[in-house]
């Protein structure tokens, strides 16, 4: 009994030790397998008729001139001479308007029909002035012919020029108040008096403010309506003072408007302000390439500013897909390279490609510039330039379905 207890231990202590060689023996296994799975989670693999079904284009990077950009928000503005506040110089009660928010008017258009009792007094004042100054030229005239003739002193003949000349004065500032007012002189002059004259426009654009109605007493400091013409729209941007060193006139402008996002449309950098607002930005004024119908004054506009054109390496934007806050490419593997299906060779029965993190920077006309990471040759490998939104997708659902 005692032998075979002691044959028991020992059995027993090899088994003992033949598992902890085993388990030891499996264990570096299993950690590279988990490696493994690790470098492959930025690893997808398609079947040749998924990769035909995705239509991957592949190809490399390339160098393109692109241009550096700064961002700016602004609003289309208009000059300070293509708006205009209409007002009655000597006020008075509106007697006719016809006028609306959003009519085209033309320069000179009548625009309101103003009633003042105080026009008939200047009107007198002006015919009487014009019958005085009349008067006073004929005096002189005689003292004149007398003073020849040492007739008459010459302080008489002095003061007949000094009446000419105060009855010249008094006329024309009756006349400019006159057509100040609206009055048409034509008619005055036949003798007729009239207590209305009319508000005409200045300028040629559309009605965009209406203050008054029939009825309604206007002074002189109101503002009846606001006329504003769009033929010359401008942009105004707001530019952080940073990026002022690299604003210089005549550089291309970019932009959208608020009400139209879909159409871009072009300008000039005209003026820089040589001052800092509050909120640290520069005033930027840019003029319009052509003028367009479809812009309205305060539309809020998106712009960039075309600084200058670099050499860099870029890929179509397409080729670039954005996940979780950074930027990828998608490269094909060397054990997964598509094999015509004209060749003599055999077919691929799988594709490989790899998610490779990237840095972008300036977009224009569909390619992005791309920074590769240090150890990445961008010329070697085959870069997929359409399709890499579905290997993204292709890649993160297997993750999923690995997941449950």
């Amino acid at each position: 009994m005692k032998n075979i207890l002691v044959v028991f231990f020992l059995l027993t202590g090899i088994l003992a030790c033949g598992k902890k060689q085993e388990e030891k023996q499996q264990e570096p296994a299993h950690q590279d397998e988990e490696h493994h799975e690790g470098e492959e989670s930025n690893v997808v693999e398609l079947t040749k008729a998924q990769y035909e079904t995705a239509a991957i284009k592949l190809g490399t990077a390339s160098t393109r001139n692109l241009s550096a950009v700064v961002t700016a928000n602004g609003v289309i503005d208009i000059p300070p001479q293509n708006l205009v506040s209409i007002s009655a110089p000597l006020g008075g009660f509106v007697r006719k308007t016809e006028l609306l928010q959003g009519m085209q008017v033309k320069k000179g258009q009548v625009l309101a029909t103003i009633e003042n009792p105080d026009f008939i007094q200047i009107q007198q004042d002006y015919l009487e002035t014009e019958s005085k100054l009349e008067y006073a030229q004929q005096e002189y005239s005689r003292q004149l012919e007398l003073s020849k003739e040492n007739i008459n002193a010459q302080k008489v003949l002095q003061q007949a020029t000094s009446e000419v000349k105060t009855q010249k004065a008094r006329l024309a500032g009756l006349k400019e108040r006159l057509i100040t007012a609206g009055i048409n002189l034509n008619v005055l002059q036949k003798g007729t008096i009239v207590n209305s004259a009319v508000i005409r426009s200045p300028i040629s654009g559309s009605v965009t403010t209406v203050n008054v109605n029939l009825g309604k007493y206007v002074n002189p400091t109101d503002v009846m309506f606001e006329i504003v013409d769009t033929d010359h729209l401008h942009v105004e941007l707001s530019i952080f003072e940073q990026d002022i060193p690299k604003i210089k006139l005549g550089q291309l402008v970019r932009f959208t408007v608020s009400n139209n996002p879909g159409k871009e449309y072009l300008a000039k950098v005209y003026l820089i302000n040589q001052k800092i607002n509050e909120d640290r930005t520069v005033r930027v004024h840019c003029h319009l390439e052509k003028d367009d119908k479809g812009l309205l004054p305060q539309n809020f506009v998106k712009a960039v500013i075309e600084t200058g054109a670099n050499p860099v390496t870029a890929l179509p934007s397409q080729a670039i897909v954005d996940f979780e806050g950074e930027s990828y490419i998608f490269v094909q593997r060397a054990e997964g390279a598509h094999t015509d299906s004209t060749s003599k060779g055999a077919e691929s029965e799988g594709l490989t490609f790899e998610m490779v993190q990237v840095s972008k920077g300036v977009s224009e006309n569909g390619y992005t510039q791309i920074k590769f990471p240090q150890e990445f040759d961008d010329q070697a490998p085959k870069i997929v330039l359409k399709g890499a939104y579905a290997l993204l997708s292709k890649l993160k659902n297997s993750e999923e379905e690995e997941g449950h």
